[in-house]
């Protein structure tokens, strides 16, 4: 015997129900007029459900590269005075390495339709001073100067978020994102790590 359940309603929740049904509601009535309640009553779910999974309306867009900003950050600190480029880009490169189309995504192919142009402008501010931040601090325990370092950084967090943009606004997973940074690596490879 086979057990229904509510319609609309989803058997469990899951930050994808929830990050769907976001998206859904940004591209519907736009990013401002959209709430948490708006987005756990499109889920099904409690309003305490969504902070179970994200913390913030803007969670919904960048959890998950956040996640992998943390672990670039990490792996960038575990290089030390060992610090170069080649191993500094092989850190940076799993923020790309794989990222498939998700929320994030979407928001940058169709900022202009859920009414977050501005929204992501300072967001990625965000996430690009969080990147440039790790990598100058690897340059500089490597020995590189202040400057120096802080220019590496931001080319480094730039070629990164640009390549992402650039990538979703293209229609992502049409191409690949590691060839877009792959490209944008190659457009910063003058700036010597010596």
């Amino acid at each position: 015997m086979a057990t229904e359940s509510r319609a609309g309603r989803p058997r469990a929740s899951s930050r994808e129900t929830l990050a769907e049904a976001a998206c859904e509601l940004f591209l519907e009535q736009g990013y401002e007029a959209t709430s948490v309640v708006d987005i756990a009553q499109r889920a099904g779910v409690s309003r305490s459900s969504f902070f179970n999974y994200f913390s913030s309306k803007s969670d919904v867009l960048w959890s998950g590269l956040d996640a992998r900003i943390a672990a670039a950050s990490v792996a960038l600190a575990a290089l030390g005075r060992g610090a170069d480029g080649p191993s500094v880009r092989a850190a940076v490169l799993p923020i790309v390495h794989g990222f498939a189309p998700d929320p994030l995504a979407l928001a940058l192919r169709n900022a202009a339709a859920m009414g977050l142009e501005q929204e992501l402008l300072r967001d990625t501010g965000l996430r690009h001073a969080r990147i440039a931040s790790a990598v100058a601090a690897a340059a500089r325990s490597a020995g590189i100067d202040e400057i120096r370092a802080d220019i590496l950084g931001s080319a480094l967090a730039t070629a990164v978020l640009s390549s992402l943009r650039v990538w979703a606004e293209q229609g992502a997973g049409q191409a690949s994102l590691e060839a877009q940074f792959d490209e944008a690596l190659r457009s910063i490879h003058d700036l010597p790590w010596d």
